[in-house]
């Protein structure tokens, strides 16, 4: 008992590689020795590596077991030395993915997938986006930054990444160089505007610097300071206070125009605005509104270009952005 107990000391503090590696080796090992000792009773390696499988496993069927003796004091060796190294090694797969789920939680693994979202900055906005995001494209892979201790939310296909997001290395560990966008919202916690969006200038400068190509979608909270995060190449700005005003305003003005703004910035049901591309035989814009309008679909923009009634005799550039009214149904049909 003295020499077990030093053995199985030993092995406790071997990493899970080792257990691993012992515990495959006892098997094959004890599988080789059962066959050679009672072939009749293990007339091929298989059924040695069955009889050990379900006795380290203490499952026991009992179709197989040893009659002579020297393949019983084997047995016995198996019972002492085999079922605590397969014991040992099932702790050890337990442990392992519990501590890769506490990594997986507090944001401390890498993440390697390609083509998903960037949000940085957790708030009920960040929230809310990711919530679309879901709703929007189910498949789609989204990776959060913030410096919470744990994720703010838990599912399948949102990926939390702890750290300062004004810092590199805390940005490739989001793999933001495979990413398609990403989305940087204002920290509320800070209640100066100023110093709000000065972070978010830092956090972005950060962004363009590492990927200039990435699409980058910045909310901002004072309108003067566009000029400042245009000159660090971001491709479009959101701006909380103002937007909530005039959608207040226009409320004010027009009855249930927010109701129309809410439905359009929202995929939940409805008429909603989407993006299809330019198709060979739309020549001009007529063409297209034409074609669309046939198929359930209204013709509103190219790009944030909304004159599309005043050049409808035009030709449509190949690089034209279309926007369009239309039910979910109407657009998988249209692409």
């Amino acid at each position: 008992m003295y020499i077990l107990q030093k053995l199985m000391n030993r092995l406790i503090v071997l990493n899970k590689f080792g257990i691993f590696s012992f515990a495959f080796f006892i098997v094959i090992f004890s599988s080789v020795v059962m066959h050679l000792l009672e072939p009749k009773t293990f007339p091929n390696w298989f059924d040695a590596l069955w009889y050990v499988m379900t006795t380290v496993t203490t499952v026991g069927y009992g179709d197989y077991y040893p009659v002579s003796t020297a393949g019983r004091i084997y047995a016995i060796f198996i019972f002492l030395i085999g079922i605590g190294i397969a014991g040992l090694a099932i702790g050890k797969l337990v442990e392992a993915l519990g501590a890769h789920r506490k990594r997986k939680e507090e944001g401390r693994l890498t993440f390697k997938g390609k083509n998903h979202f960037v949000i940085i900055g957790w708030s009920e906005k960040a929230k809310y986006a990711v919530s679309e995001i879901i709703e929007t494209h189910p498949k789609l892979e989204v990776v959060l930054i913030d410096n919470l201790p744990v994720t703010p939310i838990t599912h399948q296909n949102v990926h939390y990444i702890q750290g300062d997001p004004s810092i590199e290395e805390t940005l490739m560990q989001a793999n933001l160089k495979e990413a398609k966008s990403v989305l940087v919202f204002s920290d509320d916690s800070i209640h100066d505007s100023a110093l709000a969006d000065g972070k978010t200038l830092l956090i972005v400068t950060s962004v363009e610097r590492l990927t200039p190509h990435i699409h980058s979608t910045v909310e901002i909270k004072k309108e003067e300071h566009i000029k400042n995060f245009r000159h660090a190449k971001v491709d479009e700005f959101v701006l909380s206070h103002e937007t909530v005003s005039r959608m207040a305003v226009r409320s004010a003005f027009s009855k249930g125009i927010t109701e129309i703004y809410t439905q359009l910035l929202s995929h939940k049901e409805g008429e909603n605005l989407f993006e299809v591309r330019k198709r060979a035989e739309w020549v001009t814009y007529k063409d297209a509104f034409d074609s669309l309008l046939q198929q359930g679909a209204t013709l509103i923009a190219d790009g944030n270009d909304l004159s599309i009634n005043k050049k409808l005799n035009e030709s449509i550039p190949d690089d034209a952005r279309l926007y369009i009214i239309c039910s979910k149904d109407v657009y998988e049909s249209i692409i």
